[in-house]
């Protein structure tokens, strides 16, 4: 039963959540708005659970003041801090002169944008590592890469004017290869993606993939 049960629910869910795609019924749109509405409600549960969870695994960890403890208290408080000031000042996010907006606006913002900097050197390295001419695609890759990043800035125009005489502007034929090549080979890794997806819900639907079910 612990696994019939879930499988059920699941093939009743998917049937349902597929259907009503195709179908405007009222025997179809009501289960539909109730299990999306059931949906929000699970995960409200799950933001609690997670978050007796974080308590659970890093307050022991604070107190002992084992590796990293520091930036576990940080985050703990951070989260405390961030959880009571949406409590006290009950959804006044967007008011400018509320402190949680203050928190975001001058704390998060800035962590993001330092770790999407930070990520800008690893894209570079790891590009580094795999832009090499060892094979005959490696090799494509490299020269395309090479193209894009010099017809996006101006000295890359200069270049491709100056050499070229003017028969040659860069910044065309980058948007060429990112009209052509790159966003038919975008597509194809959506269809593939998008088949995958459908065939994964079908084997979820049908109770043949199971990955879901604990144990």
């Amino acid at each position: 039963m612990k696994k019939t049960i879930p499988l059920i629910v699941t093939f009743i869910t998917g049937v349902i959540m597929t259907v009503e795609y195709f179908s405007p019924h009222p025997l179809v749109q009501h289960p539909k708005a109730a299990i999306e509405k059931w949906g929000i409600s699970v995960m409200s549960a799950m933001i609690v659970l997670g978050t007796l969870n974080i308590l659970i695994v890093n307050l022991p960890r604070i107190v002992r003041k084992e590796r990293d403890w520091m930036y576990k208290a940080i985050m703990v408080a951070a989260m405390i801090a961030t959880a009571g000031l949406g409590f006290y000042e009950q959804g006044k996010f967007d008011d400018k002169g509320s402190f949680s907006n203050w928190m975001f606006t001058h704390l998060l913002v800035p962590l993001q944008s330092t770790m999407f900097a930070l990520l800008a050197f690893y894209i570079t390295s790891a590009a580094f590592r795999a832009f090499r001419a060892r094979s005959v695609e490696a090799t494509l890759l490299l020269a395309a890469a090479i193209i894009v990043m010099l017809g996006r800035v101006p000295i890359g125009e200069l270049l491709s004017a100056k050499l070229t005489g003017g028969a040659l502007n860069l910044p065309d034929l980058v948007s060429w290869i990112n009209d052509v090549p790159n966003l038919a080979g975008k597509r194809a890794i959506m269809v593939g993606a998008a088949l995958g997806a459908i065939s994964t819900g079908i084997r979820v639907i049908l109770g043949m993939e199971r990955s879901y079910l604990a144990g």
